[in-house]
This record gives C-alpha cells, sequence and structure tokens, in this order.
C-alpha cells in the first residue's frame, strides 16, 4: 500500500471532531458543515450536542453526534463505531478536546494534574489509536489533525501543566508520524499549534490564582485555528503554527532559553492577569461538562482575523513566488547601482536632485551686473573677514578661560559630591537612632 494518502476535498469527506462544542472545535465544526463536509461530533455535554446538532442540520448540514469522554478509550470507540454505522466511515479525525489549570505547579493537586492529562494527552492518544486503525485500511487513507499549542515550544508560568500536556501531545504525535511512515501507512498526521485564541478556554479551566485571567495578546479568532484544520484535512501538512506573535516568543526562547526564561517569570503572569474583570470562580469544565451553552468566542478588545505565518505555511508556491520577486528587485538594485561607471540609476538620481539643478545661462542677465554691484559686494567680504576674525578672538580666549578654570571646578564639584554623601549618610543615622 502506498505511503502517501490520497485525500479528498471537504464537500466529500466524513470528518470527526472532538471537543465539538466550544472554541476551536465549535468553529471547526460549523465551517466543516458549511464547506458540504458529514459532520460527527464528539463531546461530553449531551444537550449542547442536540442543540448544536440542530443548528447545523437546520442550515442544511449533514450531521450526527455521540456523548463520549475523550479519556475513555471504550467510549471513544463506541462513538467511532456509531460514525461509521451513519456515514460508512470517516476521512478524517480531529482531535480538539481538551482541558486546562492556571495556577502554580506546586499547588495543583496530582489528582487535578492527572485529570488534565487523561483529557489534553490520552484522550489524543486514545482517538489516534482509533483513527489509525480505521484508516490504514481505508482506500486512499486520510488524515488526522492533533490540536496542540504554541506553549508545547515556549512554556510560561501558571498554565506549566498544560504546557506539559501539550508538550507530550506534540511527542506523540511526531514518534507516531515516524512510525507510520516506517510502516507505510495512507494516513496524514499533522499537528496543529495554536498561539492565544479568542474562546472561552479561560471560563472553562480551573483557576487557582484567584485573580481574572486572560490570554496574552496577540489573540486570534476561532476560525483562524478552524481554517487551518480544514486545511491539513484535505492537505498533508507535517506542522503549523497558527499565530505569528507566538512563533516569535517560541523562536525566541528557543534561541535564548537562559534571557527568555528569567522575563517569562516576571512579566507572564501579570500579563495574564485580566484588570478589567473581577474573579468569578466559573464551573469549570476539568471533570464535568460545562452548561454554559455554545460559545466559539469570547470577543477580546482585539483579535486578530488573519495569520500571515499559517498562510505562508499552506501555500508556500505564492510565497515563494513574492519571495523570488523581492529577491529580484534586490539583485536588480544593486546591479543598477553598481559602481563601474556613470549608470542609469545614478543619472536618474542625480536629475532628480535639486541641489544639482542649475539655472540656464542667460546672457543678458550677466549684462545686467553693474561695477556698482560688484563694488558692493567686495565691501561685505570686507566685513566679513573683519567680524570673522574678531569671532575666532573670542572662540579662543573663552577655550583658555575653560581650560584654565576646569581644574578648579572639578575641585569644587567633588567637594559638594563628598558633602552631600556625608550629609546623607548623617540623615540616615540619625533617622535610625530615632
Amino acid at each position: 500500500m502506498s505511503a502517501k494518502p490520497q485525500l479528498k476535498p471537504l464537500k466529500d469527506q466524513a470528518i470527526v471532531i472532538t471537543g465539538a462544542t466550544s472554541g476551536v472545535g465549535l468553529a471547526t465544526a460549523r465551517r466543516a458543515a458549511r464547506a458540504g463536509a458529514c459532520v460527527f461530533l464528539i463531546a461530553r455535554g449531551e444537550q449542547d450536542l442536540k442543540t448544536l446538532c440542530e443548528e447545523l442540520q437546520a442550515e442544511g448540514g449533514r450531521v450526527a453526534w455521540a456523548a463520549a469522554d475523550v479519556a475513555d478509550f471504550d467510549a471513544l470507540s463506541e462513538a467511532a463505531e456509531k460514525c461509521r454505522r451513519l456515514f460508512g466511515g470517516f476521512d478524517t479525525w480531529v482531535n480538539n478536546a481538551g482541558v486546562s489549570i492556571f495556577g502554580p505547579i506546586r499547588e495543583t493537586t496530582l489528582e487535578d494534574q492527572r485529570r488534565l492529562f487523561e483529557t489534553n494527552y490520552w484522550g489524543v492518544v486514545n482517538g489516534s489509536l482509533i483513527a489509525v486503525e480505521h484508516l490504514r485500511g481505508r482506500p486512499g487513507g486520510g488524515a488526522i489533525v492533533n490540536v496542540g499549542s504554541i506553549l508545547s515550544d515556549a512554556p510560561i508560568p501558571l498554565q506549566g501543566i498544560y504546557a506539559a500536556s501539550k508538550h507530550a501531545v506534540k511527542g506523540f504525535t511526531n514518534s507516531l508520524r515516524i512510525e507510520l511512515l516506517r510502516e507505510k501507512a495512507p494516513v496524514s498526521l499533522s499537528l496543529v499549534k495554536p498561539a492565544a485564541v479568542d474562546t472561552p478556554y479561560n471560563r472553562h479551566a480551573r483557576n487557582l490564582t484567584g485573580q481574572a485571567v486572560q490570554n496574552p495578546q496577540p489573540v486570534y479568532g476561532t476560525h483562524v485555528v478552524a481554517d487551518t484544520v480544514l486545511y491539513c484535512a484535505s492537505h498533508p501538512i507535517r506542522e503549523i503554527t497558527v499565530g505569528g506573535g507566538g512563533r516569535l516568543i517560541a523562536s525566541f526562547y528557543s534561541a535564548l532559553p537562559g534571557l527568555a526564561e528569567p522575563l517569562f517569570a516576571r512579566f507572564a503572569p501579570s500579563m495574564m492577569r485580566d484588570k478589567s474583570h473581577d474573579y468569578h470562580p466559573w464551573d469549570d469544565g476539568l471533570y464535568d461538562p460545562t452548561n454554559d451553552g455554545l460559545a466559539d468566542e469570547l470577543h477580546y478588545p482585539v483579535v486578530r482575523r488573519f495569520s500571515t505565518l499559517a498562510e505562508v505555511r499552506k501555500h508556500p508556491g505564492i510565497a515563494g513566488a513574492v519571495l523570488a520577486l523581492l529577491v529580484s528587485i534586490g539583485i536588480g538594485y544593486v546591479l543598477l547601482n553598481q559602481k563601474s561607471g556613470p549608470t542609469r540609476l545614478e543619472r536618474w538620481k542625480a536629475h532628480a536632485d535639486p541641489r544639482r539643478w542649475r539655472m540656464p545661462s542667460l546672457p543678458w542677465l550677466s549684462r545686467l551686473r553693474s561695477d556698482a554691484v560688484d563694488g558692493r559686494l567686495e565691501a561685505l567680504q570686507v566685513e566679513l573677514d573683519r567680524y570673522g576674525g574678531r569671532a575666532r578672538r573670542y572662540a579662543a580666549d573663552a577655550g583658555h578661560y575653560a581650560r584654565d578654570h576646569a581644574k578648579e571646578g572639578g575641585a569644587v564639584a567633588a567637594t559638594m559630591a563628598l558633602l552631600g554623601v556625608l550629609a546623607a549618610v548623617a540623615l540616615k543615622a540619625r533617622r535610625s537612632d530615632d
């Protein structure tokens, strides 16, 4: 069997999405259904699943659902079997379900840490293994898209457990991809690493800080990540980052970790604090599904609707053409500006420089100059020479005076500084005695 999967267009696919009732998963489900794909929704909350399914079916979408916890392998397998019965199988599996904890690692109970890994890491493992077994025997294969995080490359305080789980997801995804290549399985395995995204992530996370929290800027819209996920469903991409701001921070951390870590420790907690809202102990989704309805965005004051980095990664041909054009322009500029003689560019510059513009020679204008005018110019030149000599003498006298009194001034300044220090010491000693 060929190792290269034959990925179908979205409108011909059946797509399974975990964590489909909130944030990125919800945005992905809505856009996939509108693109004509058969969408199978998986989440823990039955009521939200029913509401979303009815919403998308009312718009003409082909949608079904199953309530399951991704940490439960058996329940997830039953959901996949239901998708096979209804849609005849699936072509893409999106592992998106995730939870988070805001708080120091030492203040987070081991029970909560294990629960987070059950969802974020083992949920991805369970979904990936189920999807591989189905897709490797499917004609043309298919795609698995794991939604990770830029925090797998650049961890920050107060989200240490979440960053650790996403780092584990990255390691698992890369290792599984290598094994699939070795086995020549027709399965495309992509890792999508979003930066900060405008989702209800903060409300659904367990908050141990006692303060309202938010994602630090820049924040990207959920549809930016959803479009990237669906692009990976029809185009085999190894790894893609959504958000140039996050990629810049991760690159800085990778290149200079000794400098990045103290800066993160100092500034990251204050950047994550939401000073515009009061702290509310929301019902987090660590153990039980949330019941706050379908919400894919919270609407930050500033949300980026486009990721240049992701678009460049998705369209390398266009990016390469633009880069080649810029390089050609640079080479042309260098060639036109070479110093091997008068070039066309230099001539253009000379013509455009106002300092080189000259009035045309007019014989009748030169005849207007009289001897009286010439005499006045000569007298003016004599006056200028006289005043210029006097100014030079004044400047020389000032220089001599400055040199003569520099030492005296330095001694006075040093004495005043010493007296100031002694006065400060005496004042401090007096306050200590009081």
